[in-house]
């Protein structure tokens, strides 16, 4: 017995000392923060680096637990969040650009309730503030609870191969990308990715309802959602109206919707998203309120 608990706490003191995420910096200008997705590794962002790198100096996080990288104790996201707070402070990064997809996007939210004043402006790349709600928009999270506690349930229950299967399997639908490089490029991310390290991160992200703490941001934001990679069982009009109904209380926010771009956007048309960033960066009329 005392071996075990020995042995317990080494493990639980080994999970404390990893890092909430890795960084890499490239490019020179204003500081921004590039945040990847679930189980995604900060390649995500590499022709947004590519796009950026000339007038941005870009930090790209890849978050532990994801694509290879040692997982961190739950609750995860707090801890990312916060983290990254100290790291702007650290480095002295003035007013950041957050920009963040899905998972990473609702981290971007996260750290713009709690730190208002920290961040500059913010892009969201297909992501919403309450994920269990986005296909019943007008649903509260203890509507939602026991559709949570399933969620919650199915990933605690996985073993390895289960995990294994689901992420396969569920990359497949396509309803995250479109060209089947990508599609092999996330599933790999995906296996690479401890299981335990997605289960705590997706149980946290559909128990958390950031949408009346939206008020509280004060930086300009652009979102931008798609819809296709859904439209199996939903329509266009659909998503705009959850996506209106989402952020209401995220005052001025440009909402936008690609028409030809699964979830990873900044792959399946990076063009019209890099049209749509262009132009919210350079407008000095969006500013903090």
């Amino acid at each position: 017995m005392k071996k075990l608990l020995l042995l317990a706490f080494a493990f639980t003191g080994a999970l404390c000392a990893q890092k909430p995420f890795e960084v890499k910096v490239t490019g020179h200008g204003s500081p921004m923060i590039l945040i990847p997705g679930l189980a995604s590794a900060g390649e995500t962002w590499d022709t947004t680096v590519a796009h950026y790198r000339d007038r941005y100096e870009c930090h790209v996080l890849t978050l532990a637990g994801f694509a290879g990288l040692p997982r961190i104790p739950a609750p995860m996201l707090d801890t990312v969040r916060d983290s990254l707070a100290d790291y702007i402070r650290k480095n002295k990064l003035e007013k950041p650009i957050i920009v963040g997809h899905s998972l990473g996007g609702f981290l971007a939210l996260s750290l713009a309730v709690k730190y208002p004043d920290m961040p500059g402006k913010l892009v969201i790349v297909d992501s919403y503030p309450f994920l269990a709600g986005a296909m019943s928009p007008g649903a509260t999270l203890a509507e939602m609870k026991q559709s949570i506690a399933a969620t919650a349930q199915y990933f605690r229950s996985q073993d390895q191969d289960m995990y294994l299967r689901m992420t396969k399997s569920g990359l497949q639908t396509r309803s995250m990308v479109t060209k089947d490089s990508d599609l092999e490029r996330l599933i790999a991310w995906g296996l690479a990715s401890d299981r335990t390290a997605v289960a705590d991160a997706m149980i946290e992200l559909m128990s958390t309802d950031l949408r009346d703490d939206l008020g509280r941001i004060h930086s300009p934001a652009l979102v931008m959602a798609t819809w296709i990679g859904y439209k199996d069982y939903t329509t266009r009009e659909k998503i705009e109206s959850g996506l209106h109904q989402q952020y209401a209380k995220l005052d001025g926010a440009r909402l936008r919707i690609a028409d030809t771009a699964r979830h990873f956007i900044m792959w399946d048309d990076p063009n019209w998203m890099f049209g749509q960033m262009d132009e919210f960066l350079s407008d000095r009329t969006a500013a903090r309120k």
